[in-house]
């Protein structure tokens, strides 16, 4: 399994064969600073790793949704410089949220070329699982805004049933927290318009998700403190 701390050891050409893009367009990103520097390896040649990988896949989201490629770098600058590849992951997974759901029917080779590496019986059975793909009829239904995020779950070092267990934890708080801001919105919009409702959901649907995302960042890496703390007390003892 790969690491975020591995060398970059990507050619330029490698990347763009990697990510479905022009070496053209790779260097026009990094000149608008999209895309950090590469690393210089020898004979002067340019090197990029798994967050290059990472960002182009985020720039491709937002492109998806509509954004200009001034749009894209306002909201590429507002991020954290440090991002790792599992973190550009995350927003790019938020980004995708945003739109409606989008499910497609594919061969198993489509499949495996969106997936961007081979899937073996196991790996098909935990993406099935997750309810990330389908099998139906000697192909596969496919969730493409959970794809990406789905086949990196493939690498962690988590058992299936620890994994199905955090999905179901994180969709039952995450419908009761609809729930409650959609009750809450309600109170807001009572007196409008059905219009003005489908417009205040537009507006609305990103700055939620965003939110979200951020407070479960914070509470996530207070439990994870707690959680060291209480390993080394307990060594210590």
């Amino acid at each position: 399994m790969t690491t975020d701390t591995e060398e970059p050891t990507l050619t330029i050409d490698e990347l763009a064969a990697r990510t479905g893009v022009t070496v053209r367009t790779v260097r026009f990103y990094s000149t608008k600073g999209l895309l950090p520097p590469p690393v210089i390896g020898p004979r002067r040649v340019g090197h990029y790793g798994r967050e290059h990988v990472a960002r182009l896949a985020l720039i491709e989201e937002l492109q998806h949704q509509g954004m200009t490629l001034a749009a894209i770098e306002r909201y590429l600058r507002q991020l954290p410089p440090d991002l790792t590849e599992h973190d550009l992951a995350v927003h790019r997974a938020v980004v995708s949220s945003w739109a409606p759901e989008a499910v497609e029917t594919v061969s198993g080779q489509e499949l495996a070329r969106r997936a961007g590496r081979r899937l073996s019986e196991e790996d098909l059975a935990r993406l099935v699982a997750m309810d990330v793909i389908g099998e139906e009829d000697g192909a596969y239904r496919v969730d493409t805004a959970l794809l990406r995020l789905g086949v990196q779950l493939l690498d962690v070092p988590l058992s299936q049933e620890a994994i199905l267990a955090a999905r179901t934890a994180l969709l039952e708080h995450s419908r009761a927290a609809a729930q409650e801001l959609t009750q809450l919105l309600r109170g807001e919009v009572a007196e409008r318009d059905t219009q003005d409702v489908k417009s205040l959901s537009v507006h609305m649907q990103p700055l939620v998700v965003q939110a979200l995302l951020t407070a479960f960042q914070r509470s996530l890496r207070e439990e994870l403190r707690e959680w060291l703390k209480d390993e080394e007390a307990g060594g210590s003892a």
